[in-house]
């Protein structure tokens, strides 16, 4: 049942997204923005832990689980290290997965040759 539920979810915000795209003018770069942002805002007012429980790794791995994380992050920080958490939560949540985008480009990058357009 949690692949089906990952499944549902990660379907939801992937259908919003594709909505935006189609019917809007705004840019992918927005849109990808604003689900950051959404996943920090709903992250504060304590909706998206529910989403991300009930919808697993369909809640999770889209932008708006990035936002939840960095909103985590800075929360946990804010009551382990005081006001400075502000500044370094987000970063040290969002280690882990950032490092290994870089390393992940880095070989791709590495690997694969480019080709002049």
């Amino acid at each position: 049942m949690q692949y089906i539920n990952a499944f549902l979810v990660g379907g939801v915000l992937c259908l919003i997204g594709q909505i935006l795209i189609d019917k809007t003018s705004l840019t992918p770069a927005r849109i990808l923005t604003g689900y950051v942002v959404a996943g920090v805002i709903l992250s504060a007012v304590g909706v998206y832990g529910v989403i991300a429980d009930f919808g697993g790794a369909g809640a999770s791995v889209p932008l708006s689980g990035f936002g939840h994380l960095m909103a985590q992050g800075v929360r946990d920080a804010i009551d382990t290290d005081g006001a400075i958490g502000i500044l370094t939560g987000a970063l040290t949540a969002a280690a882990a997965g950032v490092g290994a985008a870089i390393i992940f480009s880095l070989a791709a990058g590495l690997i694969s040759k480019p080709k002049e357009k």
